[in-house]
């Protein structure tokens, strides 16, 4: 888990450095309809992939569910995303198997962490805030725009998050033969085709780059 987290502070670091020269990507195309990010950065015999997509992308909306249907396909695209292999392939020769994955979104304001719970005290100690005062109120009464987000009732997700919601996935593998470590691909458009396009920002010991993947060329190169 140090390691993990040695590894996300890499690629916030690092990556941001490459977003301000980019006019900070970083900060603004999670919330471009049709356009993800990944940040790929490798650490010695670790790698990881950090994803980040709109909701549209994803299930076709960016707020709380507000149907059994959009409910269903909001739990669907968590189970896929859950699959690394459905996702991505790294070449067979570096060796790499999957450690750890994390997917995380804040559609309705909750954020959801479908395997792990590392993240949960991170993003979403909106709600624990108010366990002291009016708990047993605002989930009632009261939409309680300034601070939560009513999960509930879903009355706020338009004033707390503006319809932004996204997904944050996080891919992290260990690689034996890292000296073989050369590509990466990526499935991401079959799965969700309403993916336009994917900025890909690589970091690893080999090369330092930033690139735009399309359906047409979904290849990133890590050496």
């Amino acid at each position: 888990m140090l390691r993990k987290t040695s590894l996300a502070i890499l690629v916030g670091l690092s990556f941001s450095t490459l977003a301000s020269a980019q006019e900070g990507f970083r900060q603004h195309d999670a919330h471009v309809h049709g356009q993800v990010e990944f940040n790929i950065a490798q650490d010695g015999h670790d790698l990881l992939l950090e994803i980040t997509a709109p909701g549209a992308d994803v299930v076709g909306f960016e707020h709380a569910p507000e149907n059994t249907e959009q409910e269903n396909q909001l739990k669907a695209a968590v189970e896929k995303l859950s699959q690394a292999d459905l996702m991505v392939q790294i070449n067979e020769a570096a060796k790499c198997t999957i450690e750890n994955v994390s997917v995380t979104h804040t559609l309705g304001g909750e954020e959801h962490d479908g395997h792990e719970h590392h993240d949960d005290h991170e993003h979403h100690d909106d709600h624990k805030h108010h366990d002291d005062h009016e708990h047993h109120d605002d989930h009632e009464h009261h939409d309680d725009h300034k601070h939560h987000d009513d999960h509930e009732h879903h009355d706020d997700h338009g004033h707390e998050h503006d319809g932004h919601g996204a997904f944050t996935v996080e891919y992290q593998y260990h690689c034996d033969n890292v000296a073989a470590l050369n590509k990466l691909e990526t499935d991401w458009f079959k799965q969700f085709p309403a993916t336009q396009a994917i900025q890909a920002n690589v970091l690893t010991d080999k090369v330092q780059s930033a690139l735009a993947l399309s359906p047409a060329h979904s290849t990133v190169s890590l050496k």
